[in-house]
């Protein structure tokens, strides 16, 4: 329960259909300085209405202190992510990580039968099981922010409002009597304050921002930035640097703390290497050139492609030899995947049937079936060809 109109509608119809409901809130960042944050979740004045909630409908209500986990698993990860160039969503960090790992386990500690959630897409029971869906309002599905959710988190997870459509959510907390009917959603990235990601990243990085040049494709100097944090993939104001045609932000290279710009038809992508492969389509098989829908940005309607899949390393092969005597880490997202209740992790690519511009590393392309509305899964952008 985070507090907002979708999770407390949820815990109360629940409720009021009879089900024995246990409500849990995450305290995920500050309590104090988020109080009269308008539009966030998980902290301050979000969980006083959660437990107003839960007291209303008279079922017990817990609040949880996650706050080193998730500054951890997804603030450290966000600001990482930036000064390596790349693009991060935390939000999808955050329901792989604290809501449907560390929540499951708290869920199945208190003898739960299942975990409801206020997310809208849809669990369909199919031939082999549990399969994700988009919800059966466009406007409102989240289905790109839950693509590394694994078969078995599915089998656990409910979303019962993955049939309806906003207002009619809204109008339902209206009939139960729930105070956060007309409670705006939440906006931006709830840690984030007015929306600057990049007074996050040098909170918690402070001497990690340095300076360096804005480059156009050939390697000349244009001009001086203060850190690439402050650049994302297809960003096109606030460059800082003058020219005869429109230009946009191409590249991030981090290693040589370089901004790499160049005209708009040069951010045009057809081929993404991907990394972290969650797959929930059915079976463990390599899937080679499967033409699929994908969604490359949380804004952008799904896309054609086709999509290879390389199967994650069998039993005993995710320590390779470097030397004699030596032997490489695997990633922590790899160790992380290796948890019984997860799926394993692929390597693979996907090839567009046509460009499409602004593709950023570190973010996510999640895949669709062709012909329903399943949820085959997703994986993170590692990087991305013309």
């Amino acid at each position: 329960m985070s507090g907002g109109v979708d999770s407390s509608v949820v815990a109360a119809m629940l409720a009021h259909e009879g089900y024995d409901v246990v409500g849990v809130t995450l305290q995920l960042y500050d309590h104090g300085a988020a109080v009269n944050k308008p539009g966030a979740c998980c902290a301050g004045q979000d969980i006083h209405d959660a437990r107003r909630i839960a007291d209303a409908a008279g079922f017990p209500h817990y609040v949880l202190d996650y706050e080193s986990r998730f500054r951890e698993a997804v603030m450290e990860d966000f600001a990482d992510t930036y000064l390596a160039g790349a693009t991060p969503i935390p939000c999808v960090r955050c329901n792989q990580t604290v809501k449907f790992a560390d929540l499951k386990r708290v869920a199945e500690d208190l003898g739960a039968d299942c975990l409801a959630t206020g997310h809208y897409v849809r669990r369909v029971e199919g031939e082999a099981g549990a399969e994700l869906h988009r919800a059966a309002d466009a406007g409102r599905d989240q289905s790109y922010f839950l693509f590394a959710t694994t078969r078995a988190q599915l089998e656990f997870l409910r979303f019962p409002l993955g049939e309806m459509p906003k207002p009619q959510v809204r109008a339902l907390a209206s009939e139960l009597g729930l105070r956060v009917a007309e409670k705006p959603d939440s906006q931006d990235i709830c840690f984030v304050p007015q929306g600057k990601y990049q007074d996050v990243v040098k909170k918690l990085r402070p001497h990690a921002v340095a300076p360096g040049e804005i480059v156009d494709g050939e390697g000349r100097v244009l001009g001086e930035h203060e850190g690439i944090i402050n650049y994302t993939v297809g960003q096109r104001r606030g460059l800082g640097v003058a020219a005869g045609q429109p230009l946009f932000v191409i590249k991030l290279d981090a290693g040589k703390r370089r901004v790499i710009v160049g005209p708009r038809e040069a951010l045009g992508v057809t081929r993404i290497a991907l990394k972290d492969v969650n797959w929930i389509g059915d079976g463990d098989e390599s899937v080679d050139g499967r033409e699929i829908l994908v969604r490359v940005r949380s804004t952008r309607p799904p896309v054609a492609g086709k999509l290879t899949l390389t199967p994650p390393p069998q039993a005993g092969e995710v320590r390779a030899k470097r030397g004699e005597g030596e032997s490489v880490r695997a990633a922590p997202s790899v160790i992380a995947h290796s948890r019984a209740d997860s799926s394993p992790a692929y390597g693979g690519a996907i090839t567009l049937d046509a460009p499409e511009e602004g593709v950023a590393p570190g973010q996510a392309a999640v895949f669709y079936d062709k012909r329903s509305t399943r949820v085959l899964g997703g994986g993170w952008i590692a990087a991305t060809e013309s």
